[in-house]
């Protein structure tokens, strides 16, 4: 996290928690950055809202 603004997500986390749920490694590399995309995105705009609203 940056000041002010989400810039990503600890893959190695996810990729950690994902295999912990039973999910294929090679699904969740390949979905999780996908994932992580709009995630920031969306998270970074509710930030922005706040900060307008």
């Amino acid at each position: 996290m940056a000041p002010g603004a989400v810039i990503g997500w600890d893959m190695g986390a996810a990729l950690s928690l994902a295999g912990g749920l039973g999910v294929n490694a090679l699904i969740a590399a390949e979905l999780l950055p996908e994932i992580e995309a709009v995630m920031v995105r969306k998270l970074n705009e509710q930030m922005e809202g706040r900060r307008n609203g």
